[in-house]
Protein backbone atom coordinates (compact mmCIF):
# COMPACT_ATOMS: atom_id res chain seq x y z
CA UNK A 1 0.00 0.00 0.00
CA UNK A 2 1.07 3.40 -1.15
CA UNK A 3 1.51 6.07 1.39
CA UNK A 4 2.86 9.29 0.77
CA UNK A 5 2.29 11.73 4.53
CA UNK A 6 3.25 15.01 4.68
CA UNK A 7 4.03 17.58 7.56
CA UNK A 8 5.81 21.07 8.60
CA UNK A 9 2.29 23.05 7.19
CA UNK A 10 1.40 25.54 9.57
CA UNK A 11 0.49 29.78 9.67
CA UNK A 12 3.57 31.75 8.99
CA UNK A 13 3.65 35.72 8.59
CA UNK A 14 4.76 36.93 5.28
CA UNK A 15 8.56 36.47 4.94
CA UNK A 16 9.13 33.88 7.10
CA UNK A 17 9.78 30.24 6.59
CA UNK A 18 8.22 26.60 6.27
CA UNK A 19 10.22 23.31 5.57
CA UNK A 20 7.74 20.58 4.90
CA UNK A 21 8.24 17.17 4.87
CA UNK A 22 6.94 13.74 2.79
CA UNK A 23 7.44 10.20 3.69
CA UNK A 24 7.12 7.62 1.26
CA UNK A 25 5.98 4.17 2.03
CA UNK A 26 5.09 0.93 -0.46
CA UNK A 27 6.81 2.51 -3.58
CA UNK A 28 10.21 2.14 -5.41
CA UNK A 29 11.01 5.78 -3.85
CA UNK A 30 14.20 5.91 -6.08
CA UNK A 31 12.62 5.05 -9.07
CA UNK A 32 9.91 8.13 -8.96
CA UNK A 33 9.67 11.54 -9.72
CA UNK A 34 8.94 13.70 -6.66
CA UNK A 35 7.25 16.26 -6.34
CA UNK A 36 5.15 19.18 -4.32
CA UNK A 37 2.28 20.22 -5.50
CA UNK A 38 -0.49 23.45 -4.26
CA UNK A 39 -4.15 24.42 -4.53
CA UNK A 40 -5.70 27.33 -3.33
CA UNK A 41 -8.98 27.86 -2.91
CA UNK A 42 -10.82 28.23 -6.08
CA UNK A 43 -7.64 27.30 -8.26
CA UNK A 44 -6.13 24.21 -9.93
CA UNK A 45 -3.56 22.36 -8.39
CA UNK A 46 -0.72 23.64 -9.78
CA UNK A 47 3.16 22.01 -9.34
CA UNK A 48 5.45 23.70 -7.11
CA UNK A 49 8.73 22.09 -7.43
CA UNK A 50 9.65 18.41 -8.40
CA UNK A 51 12.79 16.23 -8.90
CA UNK A 52 13.34 13.72 -10.56
CA UNK A 53 14.77 10.15 -10.39
CA UNK A 54 17.90 11.61 -11.25
CA UNK A 55 17.90 14.55 -8.90
CA UNK A 56 17.40 17.00 -11.64
CA UNK A 57 14.97 20.00 -10.34
CA UNK A 58 12.49 21.94 -11.47
CA UNK A 59 10.42 24.95 -10.16
CA UNK A 60 7.33 26.78 -10.74
CA UNK A 61 8.54 30.10 -12.00
CA UNK A 62 6.62 31.80 -8.88
CA UNK A 63 8.66 30.15 -6.44
CA UNK A 64 11.89 29.61 -8.10
CA UNK A 65 14.58 31.02 -6.13
CA UNK A 66 12.42 31.05 -2.81
CA UNK A 67 11.70 27.08 -2.41
CA UNK A 68 13.72 23.94 -2.33
CA UNK A 69 13.00 20.64 -3.06
CA UNK A 70 15.55 17.82 -1.89
CA UNK A 71 15.48 14.37 -1.69
CA UNK A 72 16.84 11.42 0.60
CA UNK A 73 16.97 8.27 -1.00
CA UNK A 74 18.14 6.70 1.86
CA UNK A 75 15.10 7.48 3.83
CA UNK A 76 12.59 7.81 1.59
CA UNK A 77 12.16 11.49 2.31
CA UNK A 78 11.56 14.75 -0.05
CA UNK A 79 11.58 18.26 1.60
CA UNK A 80 10.84 21.80 0.36
CA UNK A 81 12.19 24.66 2.09
CA UNK A 82 10.25 27.73 1.75
CA UNK A 83 11.43 31.14 2.39
CA UNK A 84 10.35 34.65 2.19
CA UNK A 85 6.66 33.28 2.18
CA UNK A 86 4.35 35.40 0.49
CA UNK A 87 0.16 35.64 1.36
CA UNK A 88 -0.10 34.05 -2.67
CA UNK A 89 1.43 31.08 -1.49
CA UNK A 90 -1.09 30.09 0.99
CA UNK A 91 -2.73 26.58 -0.40
CA UNK A 92 -3.07 23.43 1.02
CA UNK A 93 0.54 21.34 -0.47
CA UNK A 94 0.29 17.94 -1.48
CA UNK A 95 3.55 15.70 -2.13
CA UNK A 96 3.38 13.54 -5.27
CA UNK A 97 5.05 10.22 -6.47
CA UNK A 98 5.43 9.88 -10.39
CA UNK A 99 6.63 6.48 -11.80
CA UNK A 100 6.78 6.47 -15.65
CA UNK A 101 6.01 3.31 -16.89
CA UNK A 102 6.27 3.07 -20.85
CA UNK A 103 2.74 3.17 -21.78
CA UNK A 104 1.64 4.83 -18.44
CA UNK A 105 2.56 6.42 -15.22
CA UNK A 106 0.98 5.62 -11.43
CA UNK A 107 0.36 8.73 -9.66
CA UNK A 108 0.34 8.86 -5.84
CA UNK A 109 -0.92 11.75 -4.04
CA UNK A 110 -0.66 12.38 0.08
CA UNK A 111 -2.99 13.91 2.46
CA UNK A 112 -2.38 17.71 1.89
CA UNK A 113 -0.84 20.01 4.69
CA UNK A 114 -2.25 23.51 4.74
CA UNK A 115 0.25 26.66 4.71
CA UNK A 116 -1.50 29.56 5.26
CA UNK A 117 0.88 32.74 5.17
CA UNK A 118 -0.13 36.34 6.84
CA UNK A 119 0.34 39.35 5.40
Amino acid sequence: QVQLVESGGGLVQAGGSLRLSCAASGIRFSLNAMGWYRQAPGKQRELVAEVTSGGSTNYADSVRGRFTISRDNTKNLIDLQMNSLRPEDTAVYYCNARYFRVADTDDYWGQGTQVTVSS
